[in-house]
Formats: C-alpha cells, sequence, structure tokens
C-alpha cells in the first residue's frame, strides 16, 4: 500500500481544505445578510394539501410583508439553525458524519481498508478503466433509481482510495462516486425524493414519463465517463506489475472481517435499494446506512484483531478530528434560515414568475431550470424544494403550454447536478473533507463538466419542448 493512499484514508479535515470552505461561506453568509437588507420580505398564501403537505396556494396571491433578520441572529445563525423548523434533517447528517468519521478512522487503524484496496487493487489493476466504467454506472444507478446521496457519503473514501491505488488520484475517485451519483440523482429515472414527490404534486402517475429520462440518464452517464476517463488519462501513473500486487498475500482474520464488513454494509445498501419500493422507509435511509455502517465497522473490527479499547479510542479520535466539518455544515446551513427569517425566499420567487410572464415558451422551459438551480443554492433538500416549487412550476408552464412532466424533468435537472458544485451542500463539504480536498481544488476539476453538462441538459428539455413530451 502506497503511502500516498494512506494518507489519503487518514480522515483530518485538512487545515487548508478547512479554511477556504470555512472562507468561501462565510462569504456567502454575508452576501445573503446584504441581500435582506435589499430585497424586500413577501410571502405566498400556503395551504395543506390533501396528502397533508403544506404547499404554495397559488390562487390565493403573493402579499408583501414586514421583513428582515437582526444583526445578531444573523451572527448566530449558524447555531440557531439547530432548533429552526426542520432540523431534524440537519441534526441527522451531522450525527451520521460523526458515525463515519469515528468508524473510518477504526477500520484504517486496524489496517482493514488497506487490506480490502490492495486486493481490489490486485484483482483489477490490468482492466483499471473498465472497472472506472462499473463504478460510475454503479453510483449514478443508486441516485436514479432510489434517489440515494447523502448516503453513499461513507463509499466516497474507499472509492478515493482505491483510484490512488490505481494510479489515479482524488479527484478521480470523487468524480467516480460523489459526482456520479449527484449525476443519477439528478437525471431521477425513479428518485422518490425529487420525481416522484414532484409528480405527486402535480397529480401525475408516479414515475410516469420516465422515457426521456432514461435517454438523459443514458447521455449523462457517457459524458461524465468521458470526462472522468480523460482527467484520469491526463494524471495517471503507471501501475507496474510488481511484487506489491503478484505476490499478494491473503490473511485469514482480514478476510473473515472484509466479508463481515461487506455483507453487513450490503444489507444496508440492499436497504436503501427497497426504499424506492417501499415508501415507508424512505425517510429513514440515512439512519439506516448510518447504523449499517456502525455495526459493519464495528464488527469487522474487532474481528480483523482490534480489542475493544483500541477501536473505542480510535472512534473517539475520528468523531473529534471530524468536527470542524460539523461547522462548515451548519454554516451553510444557515443560509437558508436566514433568507426564511428575513423573508425573501418567497420575494424571489414571485420575481421569476413576473420575468416567465413576457417570455417565450422555451425560454419558459429554461428559466424553470435555472430556477431551481438558484433555490438549490440555498435549499439542498430536493423534496423540500419540491413542496416550494413545484406548485408554481407547474401553473406557469400550463399557461405556456409546456407539460407538467417537462416541468418536473427541469425541476430534477436542477436540482441534483449542482448539489456536487455548490458549497451549501452538506455531502459535498463531508466528502471533500474526508479525502483532504479543497473546495478551490474541486471547482477548477468539476467547472468545466458542470458547464457541459448544463449545455446537454439544457437540449435535452428543449429536445422534450420539441417532441411534445
Amino acid at each position: 500500500m502506497t503511502k500516498q493512499m494512506q494518507k489519503t484514508q487518514n480522515l483530518n479535515i485538512g487545515i487548508k481544505s478547512f479554511l477556504i470552505a470555512i472562507i468561501v461561506i462565510f462569504a456567502l453568509m454575508v452576501a445573503t445578510y446584504v441581500l435582506t437588507l435589499v430585497i424586500p420580505a413577501g410571502a405566498y398564501n400556503r395551504i395543506v394539501d390533501k396528502n397533508g403537505n403544506t404547499v404554495i396556494d397559488t390562487a390565493g396571491g403573493f402579499t408583501f410583508i414586514e421583513g428582515g433578520i437582526p444583526f445578531w441572529k444573523w451572527l448566530l445563525s449558524p447555531v440557531l439553525v439547530l432548533g429552526a423548523s426542520g432540523s431534524g434533517a440537519l441534526i441527522a447528517v451531522i450525527a451520521f458524519l460523526l458515525v463515519i468519521g469515528g468508524i473510518f478512522t477504526a477500520l484504517d487503524k486496524c489496517g482493514l481498508i488497506s487490506y480490502m484496496l490492495s486486493r481490489l487493487t490486485a484483482r483489477f489493476y490490468k482492466v483499471r478503466y473498465r472497472l472506472m466504467a462499473i463504478i460510475i454506472l454503479f453510483f449514478m444507478a443508486l441516485g436514479a433509481m432510489v434517489g440515494s446521496f447523502e448516503e453513499c457519503v461513507p463509499l466516497v473514501p474507499i472509492v478515493v482510495a482505491l483510484s490512488i491505488s490505481l494510479g489515479w488520484n482524488a479527484l478521480t475517485g470523487i468524480g467516480m462516486s460523489l459526482l456520479a451519483v449527484g449525476c443519477g440523482f439528478a437525471s431521477g429515472i425513479c428518485n422518490p425524493f425529487t420525481v416522484g414527490v414532484a409528480q405527486q404534486l402535480a397529480s401525475l402517475p408516479m414515475f410516469s414519463g420516465v422515457w426521456l429520462r432514461i435517454l438523459s440518464f443514458v447521455l449523462i452517464y457517457f459524458l461524465l465517463f468521458g470526462f472522468v476517463y480523460l482527467h484520469a488519462k491526463k494524471v495517471e501513473k503507471p501501475v507496474l506489475e510488481t511484487e506489491e500486487f503478484s505476490a499478494f498475500e491473503r490473511n485469514v482474520k482480514m478476510d473473515k472481517a472484509t466479508v463481515v464488513f461487506v455483507s453487513v454494509l450490503g444489507v444496508g445498501i440492499c436497504a436503501v435499494l427497497c426504499s424506492g419500493f417501499i415508501p415507508a422507509i424512505q425517510d429513514y435511509t440515512m439512519i439506516i446506512v448510518a447504523v449499517m455502517f456502525l455495526v459493519a465497522g464495528v464488527s469487522s473490527t474487532l474481528i480483523s484483531g482490534m480489542t475493544a479499547k483500541e477501536l473505542g479510542k480510535s472512534f473517539i479520535k475520528g468523531v473529534s478530528s471530524i468536527l470542524p466539518a460539523v461547522l462548515m455544515i451548519m454554516m451553510a446551513s444557515s443560509i437558508k434560515y436566514t433568507m426564511e427569517e428575513a423573508g425573501i425566499l418567497d420575494t424571489v420567487l414571485y420575481g421569476v414568475v413576473k420575468l416567465a410572464s413576457v417570455m417565450p415558451k422555451w425560454a419558459v422551459v429554461l428559466l424553470i431550470y435555472l430556477l431551481v438551480l438558484v433555490m438549490n443554492f440555498f435549499i439542498p433538500s430536493g423534496s423540500a424544494k419540491a413542496f416550494m416549487l413545484i406548485p408554481i412550476i407547474v401553473p406557469i408552464a400550463s399557461i405556456f403550454g409546456i407539460s407538467s412532466q417537462l416541468s418536473i424533468v427541469a425541476f430534477a435537472f436542477g436540482d441534483g447536478f449542482s448539489n456536487v458544485f455548490y458549497p451549501t451542500n452538506s455531502a459535498l463539504l463531508i466528502s471533500l473533507g474526508l479525502v483532504n480536498v479543497s473546495y478551490g481544488s474541486w471547482f477548477k476539476y468539476c467547472w468545466k463538466f458542470q458547464l457541459a453538462n448544463l449545455i446537454l441538459t439544457s437540449l435535452i428539455l428543449l429536445f422534450g419542448l420539441w417532441v411534445g413530451y
């Protein structure tokens, strides 16, 4: 196992990466506070639909109200957001992250990750680009079929370490895993958290109109694979047939620990897959993955020969090393909190609705896409945005003769891709922190793909409009 790989497996948040992320997020917090001083507060009337969801009543109209947020409240917003309405999801993400940090440190300490990666490298180093194609397809399928995103964060450091062992770099590994699951999430073939919720709110059959989303999945897959492949070719190092691979020795304890780890974690992944067909567990997938990851990590490290005392020390060390990421997540989440407290979110929506009234049909489709892209910066949750935006988007689309199905595809596109680009998304911040990649490095790596993908998906929407989808 190379020194570079061992360094990548350490989950301590790098000081440089942390400082850059903190500076970027704080600048966004300041910009948001300035917006609250410029944009007047307003509110749409809201009603409770037949499913008990609170949605915007488009017939009720929009009114300007008194708003604003005190400076002290904005300053304390990273803490106050923990007690705000709907903060349960944020707290769950933080707990999820702490479990990941603790278990990965223990797995690294006992040598199990190094052993598993050595086995994988010895097995696949001759066909590494074929393996890349399969891994990207796997992660895209998780996002597209069951709406997995945050649940895949524990797998990102493993894929990154595997990427480095195969002669690539950390950015290649993140592209194969997190970027791939984000692209699959956005294509939304059967994504219950975006397409499923949106179609229910629009009174459409669940997952209907799937052919355009499947076409999108295929096109985006080839675009993403080409992007990751070209970058890997640019940075690749030769994987030589040295004694490290040809003389790999199996270890009975480590083999048993590997089987236990993969089997238990596999149960968690299966539960996530089943969530696409069992609505009752859709709200608990992150909890399920966290618990299964905890069980898999504890049992496998003990089987590998680690004592309970060593496991406890490693777990506590991992939890403490990941605390800086918790601060980043709280700061990023405070941006939405500030806008809601100041009452300017609905005002932004109202402005977009007025703008759409003077635009041609094709431009309205792209405007819907842009609206969701902008809102996703402040509200990363796909289902939360669906409840806010679909009651506005669908009537706008109907006025211009645009189908509800196409407007929902635009919504899914706007929600998904930018999850792996915006610094306000907790899963992105966690993943970059876990593998010690700065947001600046990720931005430089990712922006060209995001631009190419924006063009591709805009053309898909225009194609859907042209064929009457």
